[in-house]
């Protein structure tokens, strides 16, 4: 994939990836030779209650349309068992499925797939039904932002003790890139981040960016630093960033592999509570730097670092300007209601559906941070997105009173194309330089 953006989109194609990478997300899927290509009889993929929804399709393998193959498709409410599945045998290359309706606000999808020549080609296609009236289904603690202040409050009992190294062999003749840790929920508990700043003198904004789902390195941005800006990004797991990537892989498979769902029997110990302190804190940090300007500041980021965004500028009140790309970790409980929730998909098994557990990620839920946000906001998603479902991202999105504006890009799943980049990226900056 690497070598298909370079060769598509040299340079910026490469810094593509890293931005992708920071957001949580991959980028776009590479081509393959086989293609289905599927349309809605809405252009805009947009229906009223009870409008009837009809997919067109058409198979081609390496650009000539296919004749007598095999196509399986499933049909119903997003993430949710399928209420359509058959097959049919196309004709022409091209084939129509009737998808029925919805009555009730949310995302209808069709899921198609061809077996040729060994191999299994799938493609998604999703139909919104009024999603500007999504309403979330998690309840508003009564003591929600009492709980979080009191938190911000103790965590910042613990002395900050900055530390920063200087990484030569990453600095330009325009930066300084700095390996960078703060202090975090428990006395010896850190954060660690990559740190970007200009080096010509003067006083300049900042944004914050923190990271999507997993366990990573963490590399910088220093395109977008290139540009005026200092830039941190952190990890949320209290690593060291010079250790071999086959430790990080590890890590991610022992150690980490249950960190979305670790303690969260309990708002007290769930392990996002770290996580979402951690973001403060990084704030904290950035205001102790005498390059900032005290004043400027906003918050990015994608899918778990989208979520994440959400909450800092809901807990935060010195962010400006946030960007959210494909925000997880919304409407959790939509399962609970016969319709997709946000991951990490916790309530999709009934296992998790207990009182205890339903009372304590309230106070985690992205959507009642969204709630409490009071800054202008960029936020991008898609509607094939099968990892944060368009349903949970709109029931944050439509909770969010302050001024906003929503680029859908509906053919994307839970990836990002280069005008989003581009997009996030220019809205950002302009925001920032206008004061």
């Amino acid at each position: 994939m690497l070598k298909d953006i370079f060769s598509k989109y040299g340079i910026v194609g490469i810094w593509l990836i890293c931005f992708c990478i920071s957001l949580g997300a991959t980028s776009q899927p590479k081509p393959q030779d086989l293609t289905i290509e599927l349309s809605l009889n809405n252009n805009d993929w947009i229906y009223n209650i009870g409008e009837q929804v009809s997919v067109s399709g058409v198979v081609k393998y390496k650009g000539k349309s296919l004749d007598s193959v095999k196509v399986k498709y499933d049909i119903g409410p997003e993430m949710l068992t399928a209420i359509i599945a058959d097959s049919i045998i196309i004709t022409n290359g091209s084939f129509v499925l009737q998808a029925g309706t919805m009555q009730n606000p949310g995302f209808l999808r069709c899921t198609v797939k061809v077996e040729y020549k060994g191999k299994e080609y799938r493609e998604v296609i999703t139909a919104a039904f009024d999603p500007n009236k999504i309403a979330p289904t998690v309840d508003m603690p009564s003591d929600f932002m009492d709980f979080w202040q009191k938190a911000i409050k103790d965590n910042r009992e613990i002395p900050l003790d900055p530390k920063m190294t200087l990484l030569k062999d990453r600095s330009t003749e325009e930066l300084n890139v700095y390996e960078i840790s703060f202090q975090n929920y428990k006395l010896g508990s850190r954060i660690y981040g990559i740190l970007c700043v200009p080096k010509s003198p003067g006083r300049y904004p900042a944004i914050f960016n923190p990271p999507g789902a997993g366990i990573h390195k963490i590399q910088g941005d220093l395109t977008t630093a290139k540009n005026g800006f200092i830039t941190l990004q952190i990890g949320i797991h209290g690593i060291p960033l010079n250790m071999e990537p086959e430790e990080y892989k590890k890590l991610a498979n022992t150690t980490f592999k249950r960190y979305r769902v670790e303690g969260m029997e309990n708002k007290d110990t769930y392990y996002f509570k770290r996580v979402y302190l951690g973001c403060v804190r990084a704030i904290d940090f950035i205001y102790t730097l005498p390059e900032f300007d005290g004043e400027n500041i906003a918050v990015t980021g994608g899918s778990q670092g989208g979520a994440l965004t959400l909450i800092t500028a809901a807990l935060d009140k010195r962010i400006k300007y946030l960007a959210a790309y494909a925000p997880a970790l919304s409407d959790l409980t939509g399962y609970l209601h016969n319709r997709a929730g946000g991951w990490p998909h916790m309530f999709k098994t009934s296992i998790n559906n207990n009182e205890k557990l339903i009372n304590s990620l309230q106070y985690y839920d992205a959507v009642n941070f969204a709630k409490h946000i009071r800054v202008p906001g960029l936020y991008s998603f898609g509607y094939n997105d099968e990892t944060t479902p368009p349903t949970s991202m709109f029931s944050a999105y439509n909770s969010i009173m302050a001024p906003k504006e929503l680029y859908v890009v509906k053919e994307t799943g839970h990836w990002y194309n280069r005008l989003q980049t581009e997009k996030r990226a220019d809205w950002l900056q302009n925001k920032l330089r206008k004061n």
